[in-house]
């Protein structure tokens, strides 16, 4: 009799094991589950804020064509960079004769600046100040230095009150010049609004 008790104690004993193994193993998977499941939602959300297949690059004398790039990368997510001469143009006076004369004479100004991986983006944001309706001509020296084939290029300036279209002019003819598919740009004057109708046309906006 006791030999028997002895023997239903060992199964019954041996049974628990088993269910509580068993439990244990399920609650692991769960969590594990769990843990993966919230890895691709966090793995996907910074997909979505990450653009890295557009590039913001831009060339800002007086910090205004800077702010806009910044914000524009807040809403995109995408890379960015500033286009720095050789020489600087020191203040403004110093820097309206240079860039008059660069403009006259067809003067390509020496860029320092270099776009590491440049090839891997598709769409390429170009920001800059309005000079004599037209872009500074370190903006002709990025085409030069930089192939564009295939991508697209979209403007934006910044200016008191000169509209973008005869300075979008010209990028257009660099663009095409080069190979590149061109989009109509916008002329930043701090309306965010506006701003952001135009990156959700592009399809640049984040999510």
């Amino acid at each position: 009799m006791k030999r028997l008790k002895k023997i239903i104690l060992l199964l019954g004993l041996g049974l628990f094991t088993v269910v509580l193994f068993t439990a244990c193993a399920r609650g692991n998977n769960s969590s594990q589950s769990s843990s993966s499941k919230s890895s691709v939602t966090k793995t996907s959300k910074n997909t979505t804020k990450k653009n890295n297949k557009t590039l913001i690059v831009y060339f800002s004398l007086t910090g205004t064509t800077k702010d806009a790039a910044q914000y524009i990368k807040k809403e995109t997510g995408a890379d960015i960079i500033r286009l720095r001469p050789v020489k600087a143009y020191g203040d403004y006076d110093s820097a309206a004769r240079r860039g008059d004369r660069e403009r006259r004479n067809n003067i390509h100004p020496a860029l320092a600046t270099n776009i590491p991986n440049f090839s891997k983006y598709q769409t390429v944001l170009i920001g800059y100040p309005t000079w004599w309706s037209r872009p500074p001509m370190i903006i002709h020296t990025l085409f030069d230095k930089y192939d564009f084939s295939g991508k697209t290029v979209v403007p934006f300036t910044t200016s008191m009150s000169t509209p973008i279209g005869p300075s979008e002019k010209v990028i257009r003819q660099l663009a095409e010049k080069d190979g590149a598919t061109f989009k109509d740009g916008i002329r930043y004057d701090n309306n965010k609004s506006q701003v952001r109708t135009w990156l959700r046309k592009l399809n640049l906006l984040a999510k």
